[in-house]
């Protein structure tokens, strides 16, 4: 299993989270796993945690149908950002 991380800004907090909760058939053709951890800050800021089976098909639908879902959420294209979990630490 593989975990992304994915933090932007949005126009509308509220707005925002409407919206991505809608796109559940999305999410489950991207192979991810409930549940997805979201938080959000006072400044309209977002963060997500995916837990994905397979990466390619994650990436590969995020790159294809995202830009779309994220706009209409009115998320903030250019402060996306993307983290592939590659690193561990245990203690």
């Amino acid at each position: 299993m593989s975990k992304v991380v994915i933090t932007a800004k949005v126009e509308d907090a509220k707005k925002w989270e409407e919206g991505f909760r809608t796109h559940a058939e999305l999410f489950k053709r991207q192979t991810c796993a409930s549940p997805i951890d979201i938080s959000i800050n006072e400044n309209n800021e977002v963060a997500l945690i995916f837990e994905v089976s397979d990466l390619e098909t994650y990436m590969k639908l995020l790159d294809s149908e995202g830009p779309s879902a994220m706009a209409n959420d009115g998320v903030i294209k250019e402060t996306v950002k993307i983290f592939v979990m590659d690193k561990e630490f245990h203690l």
